[in-house]
């Protein structure tokens, strides 16, 4: 289902009460599925782990673009990459064609907005857009603090603790030190420190915790937005989140094969910084065990955070009237296909994390199966919260996923649309096709099974069938959007 100028009309999942629901919408950058929930035994993931038992879980979640901004940008705006051609631009929503206005429009620009128009006290903690904490300044510092997401936010509420601006909480070493300071540091994992407040996420998550308290005493319905950084680059959380996996044999990645693909890159920015071991291509079996831990080190930060959130909805009586969403912008690879990073249309790199739980309407404990894509947040939310204001200035292209996550139905597409650059990714329940596009034309096809952790051989010579009739999917997706 495709979303007009409006959703006035539209039979919401929860009708009007005496209190709207609330919104906590949680991001977690860089977090591939790797999860205890979503079988993967090395990781320690108890509080997302408890979560995924009282929400919906989706095992079959694609973004739209395999790098942080520009999958943000669809996710805020609704928007799919073939309307708004953001296929890879970080800094589309103040940036370019596609930058969003600072002048009010008749309907909502982006999520947050909508629902800011709608009487809901909205907040941002930390990164939900692409900077750091929505406010525009660049790595160096550079920047006027403009609203990144114009209209969109009450309050932009991101702790600076000592790193003091946006960008520095973002790559932040302890005690102030951050990579973007000039001082060249580069370190790729630091775990030094011992308490969760020394360092941004577990600032973040005591500033989110006093907000839930707050709001306890009050009626007017809030949309949080609440986004980790880890376990985004650098690995850094504390002392306790690295010791944990002393005694784990961390598997390295089963597909330790460089692909015959023309989409394979050489993890730029995971080789930038200074590890603790010999940075080769490829790694050694025991650098990658410890680059694996670096990354569960901090998913285990990072999901301890979220705990904390959550129990404080939970002690506060807010659960019972707040959806939350638990989303990753993107996946990871983590060693496969010799890939550190993301940033490709490949399988790794566009599968996250997605959980909703919605009181009252969503099954607990259900593992969904369907393909689903960032862009049926929006158009989701808006039909479980029912905000009173429901006009978008342009059409969402998302899906309703509410019968999901009711469990009365287990499928709204056949097919998940990707981009990256100028490539195009459709992934079908059992096979993912990649191919450039330029003028119209596809070239550099290439076509994958998807029922194994190997990326196998490209089948698209010897399956042209296949290879046409999604290709064709594709098109019929597109023409719906």
């Amino acid at each position: 289902m495709i979303l007009g100028w409006a959703l006035s009309g539209v039979s919401s999942a929860v009708h009007a009460a005496d209190k709207p629901l609330n919104a906590l919408f949680i991001a977690i950058d860089d977090l591939r599925p790797e999860l205890g929930c979503y079988g993967v035994s090395d990781a320690q993931s108890p509080c997302l782990d408890d979560f995924a038992a009282t929400s919906v879980r989706f095992n079959n979640h694609f973004v739209q673009v395999p790098t942080c901004g520009a999958s943000r940008y669809a996710l805020l705006t609704g928007r799919s990459p073939l309307r708004s051609g953001v296929t890879s631009n970080n800094a589309a929503l103040y940036q370019g064609k596609a930058k969003l206005s600072d002048v009010p429009q008749s309907g909502a620009q982006s999520m947050p907005e909508l629902f800011r128009r709608s009487g809901y006290q909205t907040v941002c903690i930390g990164k939900i857009s692409h900077t750091a904490d929505g406010r525009v300044y660049e790595y160096n510092g550079k920047g006027d603090g403009r609203d990144e997401v114009p209209l969109a936010w009450d309050k932009l509420a991101t702790p600076l603790g000592a790193w003091q601006r946006g960008w520095g909480v973002f790559f932040a070493y302890p005690n102030g030190v951050h990579r973007e300071d000039g001082q060249g540091h580069q370190d790729l994992m630091d775990f030094t420190v011992t308490k969760d407040t020394d360092l941004p996420d577990g600032l973040m998550a005591q500033s989110a915790i006093e907000f839930l308290k707050q709001q306890s005493d009050d009626d007017a319905p809030f949309f949080l937005g609440l986004g980790f950084f880890k376990p985004h680059l650098p690995f850094v959380a504390p002392k306790q989140d690295w010791d944990a996996f002393e005694n784990s044999d961390i598997e390295i990645a089963e597909d330790q094969q460089k692909p015959e693909t023309a989409y394979w890159h050489r993890s730029g920015e995971f080789y930038r910084y200074d590890a603790p071991f010999e940075k080769q291509h490829p790694l050694s079996v025991d650098a990658q065990r410890d680059a694996r831990r670096g990354y569960l080190a901090c998913v285990r930060y990072a999901d301890r955070q979220v705990g904390k959130v959550l129990d404080t909805l939970q002690q506060t009586g807010l659960a019972d009237n707040t959806v939350v969403v638990v989303w990753g912008d993107h996946g990871w690879h983590l060693g496969d296909q010799q890939i550190w990073g993301k940033h490709s249309p490949l399988e790794r790199a566009l599968r996250s994390v997605l959980m909703i739980r919605v009181p009252g309407v969503s099954k607990p404990g259900l593992v969904s199966h369907a393909l689903v894509e960032t862009l049926d947040l929006y158009p989701t939310l808006i039909d479980v919260c029912n905000p009173s204001f429901q006009q978008t200035h342009l059409p969402l292209d998302g899906k309703i996923l509410t019968s999901v996550i009711r469990g009365d139905t287990d499928s709204v597409r056949d097919a998940s649309l990707s981009y990256w650059n100028n490539a195009i990714s459709v992934r079908t329940l059992d096979r993912r096709l990649i191919a450039k596009q330029v003028a119209g034309e596809f070239g550099s096809i290439e076509l994958y099974p998807t029922d194994r952790d190997v990326l196998g051989p490209n089948l698209a010579d010897d399956q042209p069938g296949k290879v046409k009739e999604m290709l064709e999917l594709f098109e019929r997706q597109s023409e719906k959007k």
